[in-house]
């Protein structure tokens, strides 16, 4: 096999695994973004200072 045909089948393997890690919906890089739960979320704001989820939620105006 010539060296433009084994770049090739290397970059459309590289090309297959990123689509089936992307088609998964599991990034596992991306697990930091993601709020958490309500009990996490409730938690981290007390720690923080800030008022709790149930009182933030309670407290936006349902008539816009």
């Amino acid at each position: 096999m010539s060296e433009k045909e084994d770049e090739t089948l290397r970059m459309a393997a590289i090309a297959a695994v990123l689509a089936m890690l992307s088609q998964s919906g599991d990034d596992p890089s991306q697990i930091a973004r993601k709020p958490g739960l309500a009990w996490s979320q409730d938690h981290r704001r007390m720690n923080t200072g800030k008022s709790s989820l149930m009182h933030q939620r309670a407290s936006r105006s349902p008539w816009k």
